[in-house]
């Protein structure tokens, strides 16, 4: 089973950046399609972005234009560049793969202040 490690969260004043890495195992992760979660306190998980084993994007309305997803097939990485970052942003960031599917981290927690 591909296992994910999540990093490079933090805490940030709102308007500001982070960018998050996720590093994954398995001889084949350019076949995997890849995505990162949040979930907020409280609620549910939730997709923010993925990408496909083609690098092709797909973003949460409410992340559109601030945040970008990206690979490296070459390092098995996969990141997510957060810009302009809002206090509803707070939340524990998680990465995963399909197919197959990943056994899910801890979580990188991301929590901006306003």
């Amino acid at each position: 089973q591909v296992q994910l490690v999540e990093s490079g969260g933090g805490l940030v004043q709102a308007g500001g950046s982070l960018r998050l890495s996720c590093a994954a195992s398995g001889r084949t992760f350019s076949s995997y399609h890849m995505g990162w979660f949040r979930r907020p306190p409280g609620k549910e998980r939730t997709l923010v972005a993925s990408i496909t084993n083609a690098g092709r994007t797909i973003y949460a309305e409410s992340v559109k234009g601030r945040f970008t997803i990206s690979r490296d097939d070459a390092k098995n990485m996969v990141y997510l560049q957060m810009n302009n970052l809002k206090p509803e942003d707070t939340a524990v960031y998680y990465c995963n793969s399909w197919f197959p599917v990943g056994s899910w981290g801890q979580g990188t927690q991301v929590t901006v202040s306003s």
